[in-house]
């Protein structure tokens, strides 16, 4: 049996969080599998970098070696197991590494929708960049489209604080939610809203896979 390389460690955490994807990843094409799920789970060690914990200490620390691993990227280097699927991809790397500072910013809950996304806009719309050259989107999606997701992703992280107000799982489900942007992009932002539906509902947050199947072929079809 081949041992596990440490990619496939870091691939199957993000799996075990969001096993919807095991039926999902169907609708999404051969040859972007394998980058869908190491950038998403690269979006997963961002976010929990950013949210997780009640100490944001460790988090910060995590967000700060982040930034150097992503400059890192853009000059060809790599030390994280996803860069080498990542990396290699000619995508503004640096940009997301600058953006990191306002991720990390993020943490502190603000109760309207628009200071939201205006705090999270510079990691949003380089994140929105590079997204669009790994997937090779025929209509990248806006930044404000993306810090909405992002807010999602913070929902399923972190109890609301204070007056959360249009940032909670229930504000953020009367948004909009984009239809454009790549496949990939589609199906992980139709799953997550399905999540927050049922975070809002008190429900266990994971999708049965039926209605996963249901809700990435939607998405699939844009």
């Amino acid at each position: 049996m081949t041992e596990p390389t440490a990619l496939d460690e870091v691939l199957h955490k993000w799996r075990a969080r969001w096993p919807e994807w095991q039926v999902a990843e169907a609708f999404v094409p051969a040859s972007q599998r394998e980058r869908a799920l190491a950038w998403l789970a690269l979006l997963g060690e961002l976010a929990d970098a950013a949210w997780s914990g009640n100490d944001p200490s460790p988090g910060a620390a995590k967000l700060g070696w982040w930034a150097e691993e992503l400059t890192g990227w853009a000059r060809g280097a790599r030390r994280h197991p996803l860069g080498g699927v990542l990396q290699k991809v000619p995508a503004p790397w640096a940009e997301l590494a600058a953006g990191l500072p306002a991720l990390a910013a993020s943490r502190t809950q603000v109760g309207d929708l628009a200071s939201a996304v205006a705090g999270l806009a510079p990691f949003a719309e380089a994140f929105s960049g590079v997204t669009s050259v790994l997937f090779d989107a025929a209509s990248p999606v806006m930044g404000a489209s993306t810090a909405r997701v992002l807010l999602g992703e913070r929902a399923l992280r972190q109890a609301p604080s204070g007056t959360p107000g249009e940032v909670s799982a229930r504000g953020l489900l009367q948004q909009p939610w984009f239809a454009v942007g790549s496949r990939p992009e589609r199906i992980h932002a139709a799953l997550l809203r399905a999540r927050l539906q049922r975070l809002n509902a008190g429900r266990a947050v994971v999708v049965p896979a039926w209605r996963a199947l249901l809700t990435a072929w939607r998405a699939a079809r844009g």
